[in-house]
């Protein structure tokens, strides 16, 4: 029983150290999707030159747009003319970090991890665009009718309108007012947005309490470094799908069984920039050759950008069981408990909306089979 006590207290302080990050990053989110102009953005990235690829993964870092959202997202940019190289760069950037995420991977990680965590996935969007230019010459692609399709039927999101699709929708805030047009982007925030994470950050926070419970500190230490571990960390994370947000408290989980933060990172970067959807809508738009070179990208910049962070922990000396208790605490109690609050009244909100969406289905389905 005082185990199970300690696991309840451990879920508890880890909702309050992470509720207000989390919070904050909704917040910076919707107003990112109600201010930033989508109109003109492909423009930017018509070419295949370097500078294309890297306003690509520029563009894309701080969208909170999760690993399915982003392909409506990719998709729509490539029919208004953007290249193959840019719009990976783009695909890749978008689903590994954002404002979201970076603001809870600084209280969920330190902030040795929430600066080094949108510097690698900026690396890895890049350096997976310029592998994109050994593909064959542009062809004429029919994106208009075929790639909608794809973009629908491999949307894997909870909500059926994740943020890509949302993206889209921007012309129609230009007529709005401005306390409108940031409300409507808060709203979106609140719920679309929330709606995709949710789950996987209860999965992460419960299996972070798990480990602080259950595995000692020391029990990974010995396997969970260098390139064997990382090679690990890519296997779990290319077939999950998983939001940048979402991945933050597994990966402190991962942490607190004694992985190292390179071996996090791997899984950070990997994990939200790959899934079925993904792969489907690469392979249609660049061929098996262009999955190839964007696995292989996302895979060897990973491991790098991991044996690089573990690399920088280790010269500049972080200690990541510091990094992981020490952030938060100068937040109020009473901010992070209405945080809480507020998440966890979300969270009832779409349970009683996934409760009610089934009830529905299944008096459909009682009165077509009676």
């Amino acid at each position: 029983m005082d185990t199970l006590a300690l696991f309840a207290d451990n879920i508890v302080l880890m909702t309050l150290d992470a509720a207000p990050w989390l919070l904050f990053g909704l917040l910076v989110a919707g107003l990112i999707h109600a201010w930033v102009p989508q109109d003109g953005i492909a423009r930017l990235l018509g070419g295949r030159g370097v500078r294309h690829i890297v306003m690509g993964a520029l563009l894309g870092a701080p969208l909170p747009i999760c690993s399915c959202g982003v392909l409506p997202a990719a998709i729509g940019l490539r029919r208004a003319g953007a290249s193959r190289e840019a719009t990976t760069s783009f695909l890749v950037s978008t689903p590994e970090t954002g404002v979201d995420s970076v603001a809870l991977s600084y209280a969920m990680l330190g902030p040795f991890l929430a600066f080094a965590r949108p510097i690698a996935a900026v690396f890895s969007a890049i350096v997976t665009g310029l592998l994109m230019r050994f593909l064959p010459g542009e062809e004429a692609l029919e994106l208009v009718g075929k790639t909608h399709t794809v973009a629908a039927q491999t949307s894997c999101c909870s909500s059926g309108s994740c943020g890509g699709v949302q993206a889209q929708a921007a012309p129609e805030k230009t007529a709005q007012s401005p306390v409108r047009r940031t409300l409507g982007g808060i709203g979106y925030a609140l719920t679309d947005i929330f709606d995709d994470i949710a789950l996987w950050l209860v999965v992460g926070l419960v299996l972070a309490a798990t480990t602080t419970t259950w595995i000692p500190p020391s029990a990974l230490g010995a396997y969970g470094s260098g390139i064997g571990a990382m090679v690990v960390m890519v296997l779990v994370g290319i077939p999950m799908y998983i939001c940048a947000t979402a991945s933050t408290p597994v990966a402190a989980s991962f942490l607190l069984a004694g992985v190292s933060p390179g071996a996090a990172m791997v899984f950070m970067l990997a994990g939200p920039a790959t899934n079925i959807a993904t792969l489907g809508v690469v392979r249609r738009e660049m061929g098996n050759r262009g999955v190839v070179l964007y696995l292989s990208g996302i895979i060897v910049t990973a491991i790098v950008a991991g044996l690089m962070t573990d690399l920088a922990a280790e010269s500049m000396g972080v200690n990541m069981a510091v990094q992981l208790s020490g952030e938060g605490e100068f937040v109020p109690m009473w901010a992070a408990a209405g945080a809480a609050g507020v998440l966890l009244a979300l969270g009832l909100k779409l349970f009683i909306r996934k409760i009610r969406a089934f009830l529905g289905r299944f008096g459909t389905l009682k009165s077509q089979n009676p």
